[in-house]
């Protein structure tokens, strides 16, 4: 099917965005496809597909939009907490657990973010375990006489 070329990405962002808000997910996904294949790198389309995707069911495709979102803008604190519950549902908790520290550590105040991290367990909100000789710098070389 092609693109209707009358049809804005501005258009088909808003009317995709119309079906997220109406719960209706795998519509909302085929209409933001449309708006991301003409504007590839727009911020707010790609988060919107991510959400789409995730909501319909679609983890792994949501995983993947969303670390393309974080290519797009890797300050975003939301992508790292959305790429962080795609894969928390994809079955990888500790990958999952690193998204959501980054999306904490950047919006320490969001309840959001908080709430899905204290979700996973105490363990995730520590970070990975790591023997103690990983933590110590490396010893310097010994001093020639």
């Amino acid at each position: 099917m092609d693109d209707d070329p009358r049809e804005s990405a501005y258009d088909l962002f808003q009317r995709g965005s119309a079906l997220l808000a109406a719960r209706h997910h795998a519509q909302a996904a085929i209409v933001l496809e449309r708006a991301d294949r003409l504007e590839p790198d727009k911020g707010s389309i790609v988060e919107a597909l991510g959400r789409a995707y995730f909501n319909s069911g679609q983890h792994e495709r949501a995983r993947e939009t969303f670390e393309r979102l974080l290519d797009i803008d890797p300050a975003n604190p939301y992508a790292h907490y959305a790429l962080g519950q795609s894969l928390k549902r994809l079955g990888r908790p500790d990958e999952a657990g690193t998204q959501l520290r980054l999306a904490v550590a950047m919006d320490p105040g969001s309840t959001l973010f908080r709430d899905a991290l204290a979700r996973l367990g105490p363990a995730a909100a520590k970070g990975p375990r790591r023997p103690p000789e990983d933590l110590d710098p490396p010893a310097a070389p010994a001093a020639e006489s």
